[in-house]
């Protein structure tokens, strides 16, 4: 099992950039293929991002495709999220996600084994 831990979370202004991190614990976190979710209130939870255990591969959700970018330093154990030109409705609770052991770099509808607790980002217009 994946403990996982992200931060970055914030109250920023429409047009702003954040950057969201998601620790993780222990060397397994580069066996993993890693994703990035979101939850606004009263909406299910959204695939945001994923990357590959490498890093070579990347996917995004065509809501953030060209504003988003997923990455990883597997040195540090540590995946991220920065985001650009946010908009409204990008305020959500946002959750990383692991899982281990997938070393294909296919990422669509990869299902994900452990969770982090959610940092919430708030985008006000």
């Amino acid at each position: 099992q994946v403990q996982l831990v992200e931060s970055g979370g914030g109250l920023v202004q429409a047009g702003d950039s954040l950057r969201l991190s998601c620790a993780a614990s222990g060397s397994i976190f580069r066996r993993c293929a890693m994703g990035w979710f979101r939850q606004a209130p009263g909406k299910e939870r959204e695939f945001v991002a994923a990357i590959s255990w490498s890093g070579r591969k990347s996917l995004y959700a065509d809501s953030v495709k060209g504003r988003f970018t997923i990455s990883r330093d597997n040195a540090k154990n540590t995946l991220y999220l920065q985001m650009t030109s946010l908009k409204p409705e990008d305020t959500a609770v946002y959750y990383c996600a692991a899982r281990p052991d997938w070393y294909s770099d296919y990422l669509e509808g990869l299902k994900y084994n452990d969770w982090g607790q959610g940092t919430q980002v708030t985008v006000s217009s």
